[in-house]
């Protein structure tokens, strides 16, 4: 799996271990690698921690290869890299969208085509995009239509590989994690974000790495092509930017 060195990725790969599962973390930090290595090893599975920078396509695709190698099987794929920096829309040339683009739904595109060959027992692809992709707010054009590509790549795919890999994704909404220092460091915007949720919180890590889990185990083997809402209710954004009108 993709950004697994921290937030939602290290917690998706432990739950996944705490499930039987050995799996390949990827990052661009070791040291962070290691920690969620040691914490899958806590709980009996086998972790293989590859530090390299995954908006390199080919970097990404290769990971399939190493799991294959490494493991002699390949079930699962979890896309959890990705993110782009809010910017407003006179900021936003075409150049930072298309890395938007590319650092979200290409990364993701390339590890999955490398995969898929070798499932040779089908599997489950997992995509993490985000409830931006589907609500308005100023600054997160970018970002946005980035996750949005992905959703419905998410629903193409499914189609494409349908009845042999099932692929879903998750439209995160705010979850704690260092993406978030910033608001989680203030009481003031934490308490507003939390006001503007209707279950009144934050999103854990661990709320997102149990519906990966589901989506990719059994019991979600009559899932595919579906984009699961885990956003605490939100139907718009819960947090502001402030940028003024043009």
């Amino acid at each position: 799996m993709t950004g697994a060195g921290r937030g939602i990725g290290a917690a998706t790969a432990v739950a996944l271990a705490e499930a039987g599962a050995d799996v390949v973390i990827a990052a661009r930090t070791a040291g962070d690698l290691d920690e969620v290595a040691e914490r899958v090893e806590a709980v009996g599975r086998r972790a293989t921690a590859v530090a390299t920078d995954l908006s390199d396509v080919d970097k990404a695709a290769g990971l399939a290869k190493i799991a294959h190698d490494k493991f002699g099987r390949l079930d699962i794929v979890i896309n959890n890299v990705g993110g782009t920096y809010p910017r407003p829309f006179l900021d936003t040339d075409p150049a930072f969208l298309e890395d938007a683009f590319h650092f979200n739904v290409s990364t993701a595109h390339a590890l999955s085509r490398a995969a898929v060959p070798l499932m040779a027992n089908g599997g489950a692809i997992v995509n993490i995009s985000s409830i931006m992709g589907r609500v308005a707010g100023r600054g997160f054009l970018a970002y946005g239509t980035a996750k949005a590509a992905l959703a419905h790549y998410t629903e193409l795919a499914a189609y494409d590989l349908a009845p042999r890999v099932r692929v879903n994704a998750i439209a995160v909404g705010s979850v704690a994690t260092s993406a978030l220092d910033i608001v989680l460091t203030n009481d003031e915007l934490r308490e507003k974000m939390e006001q503007a949720t209707p279950l009144r919180r934050i999103g854990a890590a661990e709320d997102i790495a149990a519906t990966v889990l589901f989506l990719a185990s059994p019991a979600g083997a009559y899932v595919t092509g579906k984009v699961l809402e885990i956003d605490g209710g939100l139907q718009q954004p819960n947090l502001d930017l402030g940028l003024p009108d043009l």
